[in-house]
């Protein structure tokens, strides 16, 4: 950006405007592999700086083409979606004013830290069910954004059930709300001579002559992060058009989130967790048959690389606790010692777990459960309490970051690690993604995820700056995804498309969806302004040549 064009903009921001080397270094990477080095860094201190910098871009665009806007909140994302050449616009600096909460709905800003929004919320008995396994480093606006879920979205799905409203910067630098309407308020809508009347008929119109074509090509598996959700938007049974339903997983790329109403549910007093320890996969499809109608709240896995990485390096993981937690948990590691110690390591851990208000509830269901497991005699433990559920959690939640900073010379290579199939096709397709990875011997990666929305994520260990191993990503990606796609899963089941996996949404959802995709773009973005790249135009040769090589 010229010196012209940066005062100009630094004129028309009261928030703050960074072009130093250390801010765009750091504002080059986040979660994923890949490291892209912005112009600028800018914190809008309120909605007034937001519409600023909008229409800022929107001025000079014609003349400046590589302009652009990209959001970024906490940056835990794993597919480089916060990442740009241009202007990333950080929100958590000034936009992290705690939620307020009323009755059962929160208001929330883009920049508070997931666990602080959870600590008020849990004052009020209340809790956001689809928090992601990131759940201490992310931030509200990438979950919104991403269409987060996570460990209870088996019971309670994912963020675009709780999402009831959303305020919004759109390209033409005003801010909107977006809620439910019913067909008189869309009427209305639509009947208005301006940009967002324009927005609301052209919308309307693609949703409403596309109708079956989208809901034939709706993902059938329970969680979905890929595309837009042009499918969620009009319910013609209760004419109801609901635009917020776009934006939840958009990624940035139709507008600017400011502010967002969020949906809680009451926090439930009792938990108990049964633990399985396969040492094959051999029964995986009939555990997941006899467990899923027993309705737990979350249902888990991760497989003994995972487990190995914890005992591994288990001061890590239980540092957190403090003196008195680390001998706690040191204690109750002890089994897992023994497995290694005997050799006799499982293949994968099952973490099934029942919650309720009504204790004898939870003592039925998990006697229920031995039962129904009793022929298949698989080796189990029952966690009665939080403690002694901790250990697990801390393994499910907090392998990958334990990854991303404690592996010698190989790094995390995110890059395969978020695809789903319904869970009936288990037995059947995970053989063949196994078979897959016997191709690449001298691969490491460690498998976690949600079993019972058939959601893994595969996450594997590469000396990223050899040629050869980077050769491997396009490669790999591709037969897992053919593989995933064959069996009618989705390439991104909770961390969206970003730089990584837009190149393969139309491959997911042929030409004529994605062609809706790109005119969804363009009826709100019409220059290009917000994050481009993601959801629609972005290529593997972009990717290939944006991984970062150093760390």
């Amino acid at each position: 950006m010229n010196e012209q064009l940066l005062n100009e903009l630094k004129s028309i921001i009261k928030g703050e405007v960074h072009t130093d080397d250390d801010t765009l270094v750091e504002y080059s990477h986040c979660a994923s592999l890949f490291e892209i080095k912005p112009k600028v860094v800018v914190f809008p201190r309120d909605e007034e700086d937001v519409k600023n910098l909008v229409k800022f871009v929107d001025k000079y665009k014609t003349e400046h083409s590589e302009l652009s806007l990209t959001a970024r909140s906490a940056g835990t994302d794993m597919g480089g979606g916060p990442l740009s050449e241009s202007i990333v616009v950080g929100f958590q600096k000034f936009f992290n004013h705690l939620p307020t909460v009323v009755e059962q709905t929160a208001t929330t800003q883009p920049g508070v830290f997931y666990r602080d929004f959870e600590k008020e919320t849990l004052k009020h008995g209340l809790i956001f069910p689809s928090y992601p396994a990131s759940r201490e480093l992310c931030a509200m606006g990438g979950i919104v954004n991403n269409n987060s879920g996570g460990e209870k979205s088996l019971q309670y799905g994912k963020t675009e059930r709780y999402v009831e409203s959303l305020q919004v910067v759109l390209s033409d630098g005003n801010q909107y709300e977006f809620k439910p309407l019913n067909e008189e308020e869309l009427n209305k809508k639509m009947a208005q001579n301006d940009f967002e009347g324009e927005l609301y008929k052209k919308m309307f119109n693609l949703i409403n002559d596309n109708y079956d074509l989208l809901q034939q090509h709706k993902p059938k598996v329970s969680k979905n992060s890929a595309g837009y959700y042009l499918w969620n938007v009009y319910d013609r049974e209760k004419k109801v058009f609901d635009l917020s339903k776009l934006f939840v997983g958009a990624q940035g790329t139709l507008g600017f989130l400011t502010s967002a109403n969020i949906k809680l549910v009451p926090v439930k007093k009792h938990a108990e967790m049964m633990i399985l320890f396969l040492h094959n996969i051999d029964h995986l499809g009939e555990i997941i048959n006899l467990v899923l109608p027993l309705q737990p709240d979350t249902f888990e896995t991760y497989d003994d690389n995972t487990l190995k990485l914890a005992l591994k390096f288990f001061p890590e993981f239980a540092k957190f606790l403090g003196t008195k937690g680390i001998i706690q948990t040191g204690l109750q590691f002890i089994p897992e010692f023994m497995m290694v110690l005997t050799g006799g390591l499982p293949k994968l851990i099952l973490q099934i777990d029942f919650q309720s208000d009504d204790r004898a509830q939870l003592d039925k269901d998990i006697a229920q459960l031995k039962e129904k497991l009793k022929p298949l005699h698989p080796e189990t433990r029952i966690a009665h309490n939080e403690d002694q559920e901790k250990k697990y959690w801390m393994i499910r939640r907090e392998s990958f970051n334990l990854l991303r900073n404690k592996v010698k010379d190989m790094h995390t290579a995110p890059f395969i690690d978020d695809f789903a199939v319904e869970p009936k096709y288990l037995s059947e397709f995970l053989p063949k993604l196994n078979a897959i990875f016997v191709k690449y011997p001298k691969l490491i990666y460690t498998v976690a995820g949600h079993v019972g929305d058939g959601n893994f994520h595969i996450i594997p260990l590469m000396k990223i700056e050899d040629p050869k191993q980077r050769e491997i990503i396009p490669v790999l990606g591709k037969e897992v995804y053919d593989l995933v796609l064959q069996y009618h899963g989705t390439i991104t089941a909770e961390h969206n498309d970003g730089i990584i996996r837009t190149p393969y949404l139309k491959q997911m959802y042929g030409e004529e969806v994605y062609k809706l995709f790109e005119q969804t773009k363009q009826i709100f973005d019409p220059q290009n302004i917000f994050n481009p790249g993601k959801k629609v135009g972005g290529t593997m040769d972009y990717a290939m040549s944006h991984i970062r090589q150093s760390w």
